[in-house]
């Protein structure tokens, strides 16, 4: 069973086009001591909880193969939703978990594929 998300999802990526809205560096359009340590960005055309695209972290490996999801619960916001690691070392993904944990709002667990 667990083979077959990562396939469902493999197939929303590739019938999905990824829009980076938020590019590594650049600060959060609300609040400005969040700086995104990588690309962020959403699938074209889905939906997640929040009514927004799909999120996604685009990493710096050239292969954009799904290394895991990160679930997250945001308490400000009071949803939760997964985010995908697309492309991403393991030192990047630990920058994503650290990300989502650096505050006492919002908590994330990595899932690695």
């Amino acid at each position: 069973m667990e083979n077959g998300f990562w396939v469902a999802l493999d197939t929303l990526v590739a019938q999905s086009k990824l829009v980076i809205d938020r590019p590594r560096g650049s600060v959060h359009p609300r609040y400005a001591q969040i700086v995104y340590p990588l690309d962020y960005g959403y699938l074209e055309h889905t939906a997640s909880m929040d009514g927004e695209g799909v999120d996604v972290w685009r990493g710096s490996r050239p292969l954009p193969t799904i290394d895991g999801v990160i679930c997250t619960v945001d308490l400000l916001k009071r949803d939760s939703e997964i985010k995908i690691l697309l492309g991403c070392t393991l030192e990047e993904q630990e920058l994503v978990v650290q990300f989502h944990n650096d505050s006492e709002y919002m908590k994330g667990l990595l899932i690695a594929r």
